[in-house]
């Protein structure tokens, strides 16, 4: 991933954070036949190995985990993104050398896969997953909710993935490289939007008090 140096993000914390708010990810892994990618969604286990550990599943169906992988795969999660109009900058009225552009937050994971279809690590994977994303539901629905049997029936049609990650690049492009006053003018524009996501992103945009 192109990382110009003002958009550079390197707190463990914020990557993290953008790992875990982007609920469906992508699976990247290059073959003799060509890269293959997969969305799904990924589970973030920090406090394993060196920078974290990638867990999640695809369908027994899915051609990525019998196609023998070349070299690491790659795990993409985005975050909060918005197109960006020139029309907020305070330098149009200025100059107007001015261009769309678009920001965002990215994060690129990359490491060794490992497939697997032992039915415990399966089940844990799984509960995990399905847990994070019920819990802030008033009535969360449990896997211990479904009949045993039609449990072990579905993990037999899924198989595991385990990804340590050895690198993690992260993208924030927040205006950064732009006057005070622009970011002032992108931020509002932003607040302004009636696209949630474009108001998500104003809260991003580093601005002066």
């Amino acid at each position: 991933m192109y990382v110009p140096p003002a958009f550079r993000e390197d707190d463990p914390l914020i990557l993290h954070e953008v790992m875990r708010a982007a609920h469906l990810s992508n699976l990247v892994t290059a073959t003799a036949e060509g890269p293959i990618a997969t969305p799904l969604p990924l589970l973030l286990a920090e406090a394993e190995g060196e920078r974290g550990v990638l867990y999640g599943h695809v369908a027994k169906a899915n051609m990525q985990w019998r196609t023998p992988v070349i070299g690491d795969a790659l795990a993409i999660f985005m975050g909060p993104d918005a197109y960006i109009t020139p029309s907020w900058y305070a330098s149009k009225a200025e100059h107007g050398k001015v261009v769309p552009t678009w920001n965002y937050a990215a994060v690129h994971a990359y490491g060794p896969v490992e497939f697997f279809d032992d039915e415990r690590r399966l089940l844990d994977v799984v509960t995990c997953v399905t847990d994070i994303h019920e819990k802030p539901r008033s009535k969360p629905w449990g896997v211990r909710d479904a009949p045993e049997t039609f449990i072990k029936a579905q993990l037999r049609g899924i198989v595991g993935i385990r990804m340590s990650i050895t690198r993690i690049e992260g993208k924030r492009k927040m205006s950064q490289n732009r006057s005070a006053a622009d970011r002032d003018g992108v931020a509002s524009g932003l607040a302004r939007s009636e696209r949630a996501m474009d108001q998500v992103v104003a809260g991003l945009i580093p601005i002066e008090n």
